[in-house]
């Protein structure tokens, strides 16, 4: 319903009793939160949209949770709905961080809040905030990772690296890469690592939608033109799923006598990811607690419901038991500026995810040594 439409034509008495009689949340006379996810296919958005359900639904709201199946349209569309069911907060993570700037114009004119979930939305005034992990971090991790497994600083070389990064359409994507290039660009430069297959930038290395099989596919092409004699080191993926199908490629691909000492890169800690860690096939992941990154939405967004314009404040007022840090600068959306809480990503290895994934909570651990999410 469009509150300033009605009061044009029924004026503000009719309003309020029209508002008082529409949708589950108004009725209930809660306010309404509506989330909308990119998808239920890849696991870490089933997590997103799971936690952030549950923390809203425990402190009294009311929730919408839409997952739009990695398409652009249904985005929009599942968006259009929640701003005509009144609700009275969005929560979003982006399909394309390009695509909302329409919809989210029809939110701010609704006075609607809008926090921009994991993936920065781009071009609109209407992002109140930003809530995400810091992204460049990530990337810098798995450089740093690669950095310290090879001694890169002290070993003669040269190494064999291949990049694999993002969908463009994602934000973070680039932000992940630049994070993990940058650092690794004096080794590059030096020749100390080598990049055979000459893909240095993020336009060449990107991964649409973040999809395993096309970046299996993409990576046997790279291993079977340039990796039938000499050795590959490193394939730094910057997620979980891109990570899976490189992973995939040098079982079925890659027939050099080092394939278990390869190191494989990634992010988010997907069930089948840290069983490929178990496994020797994968090294890292950069893991989000997206619990926490829930709990920080969560009273960012009750601030918000309640008119209120936070600040770094509230990272001391909430008393979290993780990291975050306010920045006022670093996002810039091509509209603005967007505050930002940026929560402190994690290094997990086969070594330590009992300690870091298990002993916390957030996975179980079965009688085979695999890790299976909590919830």
């Amino acid at each position: 319903m469009k509150k300033k439409l009605l009061v044009s034509l029924l004026g503000a008495a009719m309003v309020a009793s029209l508002v008082s009689g529409c949708g589950g949340g108004k009725k209930s006379g809660k306010k309404t939160v509506g989330i909308a996810m990119p998808t239920k296919t890849l696991e870490r958005w089933n997590r997103d949209g799971s936690y952030l359900e549950k923390q809203f639904k425990d402190k009294g709201y009311d929730v919408s949770l839409k997952f739009s199946d990695n398409k652009i349209d249904q985005q929009v569309k599942d968006i259009e709905g929640l701003i005509a069911d009144d609700v009275d907060l969005l929560v979003i993570a982006a399909i394309d961080g390009e695509s909302l700037t329409k919809v989210l114009d029809d939110a701010k004119e609704e006075d609607i809040p809008v926090i921009s979930y994991d993936r920065l939305i781009r071009n609109t005034e209407a992002v109140s905030y930003y809530v995400s992990f810091d992204n460049y971090r990530v990337g810098q991790l798995q450089g740093e990772f690669v950095r310290d497994k090879l001694d890169l600083d002290n070993a003669a070389g040269p190494f064999n690296i291949e990049f694999t990064a993002g969908d463009p359409a994602d934000n973070n994507a680039g932000f992940f890469f630049n994070g993990a290039f940058d650092t690794l660009k004096p080794y590059i430069d030096s020749g100390k690592l080598v990049i055979k297959s000459g893909q240095n930038t993020f336009d060449q290395v990107a991964t649409k939608a973040w999809d395993t099989a096309t970046a299996m596919t993409r990576f046997q092409n790279i291993l079977g033109s340039n990796y039938s004699s000499d050795k590959l080191d490193v394939a730094l993926c910057s997620n979980d799923s891109t990570a899976l199908g490189v992973a995939q490629a040098i079982e079925t691909d890659y027939n050099q006598d080092n394939k278990a000492d390869i190191i494989v890169t990634g992010q988010d800690g997907d069930e089948a990811n840290l069983k490929n860690m178990v496994d020797g096939k994968q090294t890292m992941t950069v893991y989000k607690a997206v619990a926490n990154e829930a709990v920080a939405t969560l009273d960012l967004g009750e601030k918000l419901l309640k008119g209120e314009k936070p600040d770094a404040k509230l990272i001391d007022d909430a008393g979290w038991k993780f990291t975050c840090k306010y920045d006022t600068e670093s996002y810039d959306n091509g509209k603005k500026k967007v505050p930002s809480y940026l929560l402190e990503p994690t290094i997990v290895t086969k070594e330590n995810m009992d300690k870091e994934l298990v002993d916390t909570g957030y996975y179980t651990k079965d009688d085979q040594g695999y890790l299976h999410p909590k919830n």
